[in-house]
């Protein structure tokens, strides 16, 4: 049985003719015999997309053809069977919905911290200074609930848009404290930081990648359960392989 690969991948870089870029995705993902879903956005793309090793490395070549691509980097994982049952490429606002236009990480990111300096500062409790670490999960209840890190601080979110209240209620808990963000795979962990900046909260790092990358990096270092996935694997252990959802 061939394996399936399993790609997720992102990028905040200014789009415009959507619908042509859509147009071109969408009969790209087709000929390689791809499904899974695209976002366009006038803030960038984002994709899960699901097919053979040779059918994924060739539409991947061919998107990175376009300079806004160039630089795509991409997690990925495997499974068995193909997760989704349709190839989708659609327009949206926004690759991940904050309700706050100013936050735009194309101008510029918040510091990175890698996966393998996240899991020396997880395990030691502690970053290089002696600053206490806090790692910030910025996912929705439900996913929180798959899986996270050991002692990690999670909002109570049902939706990202309740992200910037929560953090300002909860602002003074991070005062002198070495603050990682993270997600699944490093979309709503990099608005989340930059936002985190500029309200004043100091030493803000964005876990790099998400919990997908870290996953790949260090084998789930710290982490409980699993990691909830938007496809039909539903979560993926921290050797990414599907988990049913308990």
């Amino acid at each position: 049985m061939t394996q399936t690969i399993n790609i997720a991948a992102y990028k905040f870089v200014s789009l415009d003719d959507l619908e042509t870029r859509r147009l071109a995705l969408l009969a790209q993902a087709q000929a390689n015999v791809l499904k899974g879903t695209v976002l366009l956005t006038p803030e960038g793309i984002n994709l899960f997309l699901a097919g053979t090793q040779q059918n994924i490395d060739q539409f991947l070549d061919w998107l990175r053809e376009d300079p806004a691509f160039d630089d795509l980097e991409a997690k990925f994982s495997t499974s068995q069977d193909v997760p989704f049952k349709k190839m989708l490429v659609k327009i949206k606002r926004e690759i991940i919905r904050m309700n706050h236009p100013a936050i735009r990480p194309e101008a510029g990111r918040a510091p990175a911290v890698d996966a393998q300096t996240a899991a020396r500062w997880l395990t030691d409790g502690h970053d290089d200074a002696g600053r206490p670490v806090v790692f910030l999960d910025t996912r929705n209840d439900f996913e929180v609930e798959a899986g996270t890190f050991l002692g990690a601080m999670s909002l109570n979110l049902t939706k990202f848009t309740e992200f910037p209240q929560a953090l300002l209620a909860h602002k003074e808990e991070l005062a002198g404290k070495t603050v990682i963000s993270f997600c699944t795979g490093g979309i709503r962990c990099e608005k989340a930081a930059i936002f985190m900046g500029e309200v004043g909260v100091e030493n803000v790092y964005q876990l790099d990648g998400g919990i997908l990358k870290y996953f790949e990096k260090t084998g789930g270092v710290g982490y409980q359960g699993n990691c909830f996935v938007f496809d039909e694997r539903r979560t993926v252990d921290s050797a990414l392989a599907p988990q049913p959802l308990v």
